[in-house]
């Protein structure tokens, strides 16, 4: 197939050209004047499955022949390299290991990392093991390393690095999957120098970035019958330009570096890499100006020199759109019109991105067209449905139940999957109304219980409290203990109260693909260890998040959602290039905990702008593909963003060179890309609609309340409308899910605090000290507050006020005696017929038979002016006590009425009887309740706000925002 040659051979296909077509092009070329069964003999060695997918498709496309041997470099292994070797250690199993290794020594050491860290250090170790097997490095290599100044850093990763030592001694036994690769194809090159293969081994698609990889790129290039052929060669850079991408530490972030490099390990220059195949690429002229645009720093001089020579810039860039989008929203809805309009005229289509958050949004955006992209990238197992569930299982092992905890499981479809599915959605949403109304922040099995057997669902209660009621587990377990546990959960919790069948748990791809991690985790538990529960659900998510699940659903067949690599598989009529933003495409390197930059290529191990070179090469191969389109958001957060570096370049490339149309060029660019922005903003542009009046319903008089209570006398006057969804709508405000400390349960608290306290001592004075009232605020805070923190602030709370209040006490001892603790009345009134109910906190009695009346407030009490006008309770419940309605009290009349304020600054605030008399009182309570019996007086919203910031229970209902106080209220009538 090959003619002999004395040197290694190298092919190359520049940016842009469709790599698999041509590359059976070439192929096909190569093999002219051959019989058909030449191609059967010939071996081909690609990078992905998704290009040996390609290729094959290809293939079955084009005329009958027989097929050429299609191997992954996963794959390339021959059975007689592997003779005598040992089998591969899972690398889940070596993880497990070395995370208790790595919790050893945090054990012993705290101070060296968080123990939250624990699985990203283990992670961490493994990864680099597996790159120093895969570039041939030993720990002698890093233990040899120059660290005269970085000691410090250095003395504490060599402890964490020492945990790798024993697994490359027994490398040899039982070797990692790098190791046991590199130490095949080892023996393949040897087995080759000894008897080279006749037929033509041919490897393709490859850059070489890893150690193992170059190796066999190098060993089958200098086969008699081999070849190497590299994807997006920029045949445009000078030779004396290659000759200074030598250097990792200089070039490594240039899009040609690997290439470049292996031409020095072959000892081979520029000129020695040939065209595979002829074909033109879709534009030469954009090769050739983006081929310039990234020359390797200093670059200005060479702009400055070849750039006058490079073609017209207009037609060069005639087929690329810039999109410089306002946010990653505006980006994604663009993108995802352009797909929508290459479905409709048949073109193939690919997003091309790192982003994963982009590609959910463009996914979600084209949904609403009933267009399916064909994502390569699949779903992550712990964002699907069974993933997610086994996730919320295992955070049940953590801590105490929380509503929130129990309703999110409850509500998952994977949970009581089983017989009686119905009723259980049934039974989970009465449960759910019943703890938002009740305010289970943490429930309990008594409490689901108690509920079950007042409806008559106890044997669904009795599971629910079985299966969730189970209390933290405090100490450590073994890792095999921890996943039974947890699959034993999570089944009983997707079988059901009514059956034992958790198959629905495991079913479609999704489920079997969760099955086969929890099974290779539970076959590997052995190796864990003992970890917490904190360290299990870090753990269970970790190992989660290393699958990848296909969609099951066919996708659409020409709009394609691809990773930056598999732009080498091209085949596509347009390209996307999405989210070129500096820290997305390309991502930034990540921190190294062990090896800084120069220590890591000192050893041989690769340097942290190795990912950057990598995506600088696939940005290139795709750029030059025949339609592109380049899209990067301005902002993100409502931040600033940086374009990436090789749109700066290019961008300040075209800018520098208004002789060639460099301006024009851009100002088209970015004009293309307007035009689409501007369809997505129209696209989701909100149409007009007028907004709501201020209502101010008047339902019939039969259906308005004939019943209040004293505290929402204050809502009557100052927002009716909540009077009227409350009492005439029936709607009641539900408590949020996961209910935090509010005030509602500060005030019970406070309140039963010193209600207790003022009954002991209404018995017993000398129990009215500072040391009981205390006790008694641990006992109660103790019993109804589940927040640790909360208690302790708000027993500082009482502790701040105590003092005083006792001091106070004493003084209305000296006026009267308490003789009524939090009592219940109705008073009632005939014209119009209507029933005021309230509950007075406390009224004292002195010798001349007057009432006292308190009222306890853990907030800031009215003023004056507020009780007068707006906020009633205290003046209407001592107009109720003169009336007599608190039996078997008949008090002369009220000689005072007080708010003790418990708050941050103690103090007392007395009601103005002396302004405003009960009874007069109580004849303007009589013309309210009056007014609002008129047909034609309404029930407005916010008649007279204590403020506009204020938020109330029914401001969503009333559409408030939509209109403001200054407005005047819209009656309507209602029948």
């Amino acid at each position: 197939m090959f003619d002999p040659t004395d040197t290694p051979r190298l092919f190359g296909l520049p940016p842009g050209v469709d790599f698999p077509a041509a590359f059976l092009r070439g192929l096909d070329r190569m093999l002219e004047g051959q019989p058909p069964e030449a191609i059967g003999r010939v071996e081909v060695i690609v990078n992905t499955t998704r290009m040996r997918r390609r290729l094959r498709s290809l293939l079955d496309n084009g005329p009958p022949r027989i097929q050429p041997r299609l191997r992954l470099l996963t794959e390339s292994t021959d059975p007689r390299d592997m003779a005598g070797l040992p089998n591969a250690v899972p690398p889940l199993r070596r993880r497990l290991e070395l995370a208790q290794l790595v919790a050893r020594l945090l054990d012993a050491d705290p101070t060296l990392a968080p123990r939250n860290t624990l699985f990203d250090l283990a992670d961490s170790l493994a990864s680099l093991m597996d790159e120093m097997q895969g570039e041939g490095v030993s720990p002698e290599n890093i233990a040899a390393l120059d660290v005269s100044d970085q000691s410090g850093h250095w003395q504490r990763a060599l402890r964490f690095l020492k945990v790798l030592q024993p697994y490359f001694e027994l490398a040899t036994d039982a070797p990692d999957t790098e190791a046991l690769q590199r130490q095949s194809v080892l023996r393949r090159i040897a087995r080759w120098q000894a008897n080279p293969p006749r037929h033509p081994v041919i490897l393709a698609g490859s850059t070489g970035s890893r150690g193992t990889t170059r190796l066999l790129m190098e060993a089958v290039a200098r086969l008699p019958q081999g070849a190497v052929v590299l994807p997006g060669f920029d045949f445009d850079m000078p030779a004396p330009v290659w000759d200074t991408l030598g250097d990792a530490l200089t070039g490594e972030d240039h899009p040609q570096f690997r290439f470049a490099r292996l031409m020095v390990e072959l000892g081979l220059r520029r000129e020695a890499v040939a065209r595979w195949d002829d074909t033109p690429p879709p534009s030469p002229a954009r090769n050739a100006v983006l081929s310039l645009a990234l020359r390797p720093a200093p670059v200005t001089d060479q702009w400055l020199r070849d750039g006058p020579f490079l073609p017209d810039l207009s037609n060069a860039m005639a087929n690329v759109t810039l999109v410089e989008a306002a946010s990653p929203r505006d980006e994604a809805l663009a993108i995802a019109l352009r797909l929508r309009q290459a479905a409709e005229d048949g073109q193939t289509a690919a997003l091309i991105t790192p982003d994963r958050m982009l590609t959910r949004q463009v996914t979600a955006a084209l949904d609403r067209w009933g267009i399916l992209p064909d994502d390569s990238a699949g779903t992550p197992p712990q964002l699907t449905p069974p993933g997610r569930f086994m996730r919320h299982v295992a955070g049940l092992f953590i801590r105490d139940l929380t509503a929130e905890a129990l309703l999110t499981l409850l509500k998952h479809p994977l949970c009581h999957a089983g017989a009686g599915r119905s009723q259980h959605n049934l039974n989970t949403r009465d449960l759910e109304l019943h703890i938002r109304r009740k305010g289970w922040p943490f429930p309990t099995a008594e409490k689901l219980l108690a509920w079950g057997e007042a409806r008559n669902r106890s044997d669904w209660a009795a599971w629910v409290a079985h299966l969730f009621c189970q209390p933290p587990v405090a100490g450590p377990l073994p890792l095999t203990e921890w996943v039974k546990r947890h699959l034993d959960r999570a089944q009983g919790l997707c079988a059901g109260s009514e059956s034992d069948d958790a198959r629905v748990l495991w079913a479609e791809s999704a489920g079997r693909e969760v099955h086969k991690i929890v099974t290779d985790l539970q076959d590997q538990a052995p190796h864990g260890g003992d970890m917490t529960a904190r360290d299990y659900a870090d753990l269970f998510g970790a190992v989660l998040s290393k699958g990848e699940v296909r969609n099951p659903v066919t996708p659409h067949p020409t709009v394609l959602i691809w990773g930056t690599l598999e732009a080498r598989v091209m085949g596509a009529d347009l390209l996307i290039l999405g989210a070129l933003n500096e820290g997305t495409w390309p991502e930034m390197p990540k921190a190294d905990p062990w090896l800084n930059r120069r220590m890591r290529h000192d050893a041989g191990l690769l340097v942290p702008e190795r990912r950057i070179g990598l995506s600088a090469h696939d940005f290139q191969q795709a750029f030059g593909g025949q339609e592109v389109w380049v899209t990067l958001a301005l902002k993100s957060q409502d931040a600033e963003t940086v374009p990436s570096r090789w749109i700066n370049r290019l961008i300040n490339l075209l800018n520098g060179l208004p002789n060639r149309n460099g301006h024009a060029a851009l100002d088209q660019m970015r004009g293309r890309g307007n035009e689409w922005l501007a369809l997505a903003r129209a696209s989701e542009a909100p149409k007009p609609a007028l907004p709501a009046p201020r209502p101010a319903p008047r339902p019939p008089v039969a259906a308005r309340p004939r019943h209040l209570s004293v505290t929402e006398i204050q809502h009557l006057i100052r927002n009716p409308y909540a009077i009227y969804a409350k009492h005439v709508l029936n709607l009641r405000p539900l408590m949020p899910l996961q209910r935090t400390a509010d005030p509602m349960i500060r005030g019970t608290v406070i309140h039963d605090i010193f209600q207790q306290f003022i009954a002991e001592t209404m018995e017993d004075s000398d129990r009215l000290t500072r040391a009981r009232l205390m006790q008694i605020a641990e006992e109660i805070v103790a019993r109804d507050i589940p927040w640790p923190a909360i208690r302790h602030v708000w027993l500082a709370r009482v502790d701040r006020v105590a003092d005083w209040f006792i001091a106070r006490e004493h003084q209305r001892r000296e006026l009267a005696q308490p003789v009524m603790l939090e009592k219940k009345a109705t008073a009632r009134m005939s014209a119009p017929d209507f029933a005021l109910t309230g509950k007075v906190d406390r009224i004292d009695m002195d010798t001349e038979g007057r009432a006292h009346v308190y009222d306890y407030k853990t907030g800031t009490p009215p003023t004056t002016s507020q009780q007068k006008h707006f906020d009633k309770q205290l003046l209407l419940e001592a107009a109720m006590i003169e009336q007599g309605v608190f039996k078997p009290l008949f008090p002369q009349y009220v000689a005072q009425a007080v708010y003790i304020g418990l708050g941050a600054t103690p103090r007392e605030q007395t009601a103005p009887l002396d302004e405003i008399t009960p009874s007069e009182l109580w004849d303007q309570f009589g013309k309210l309740i009056a007014a609002y019996d008129d047909p034609d007086r309404g029930y407005p919203a916010r008649n007279a706000s204590f403020s506009e910031h204020e938020v109330t229970d029914y401001d969503q209902l009333s559409r408030f925002g939509e209109w403001d106080g200054a407005q005047p209220p819209d009656d309507e009538v209602l029948e």
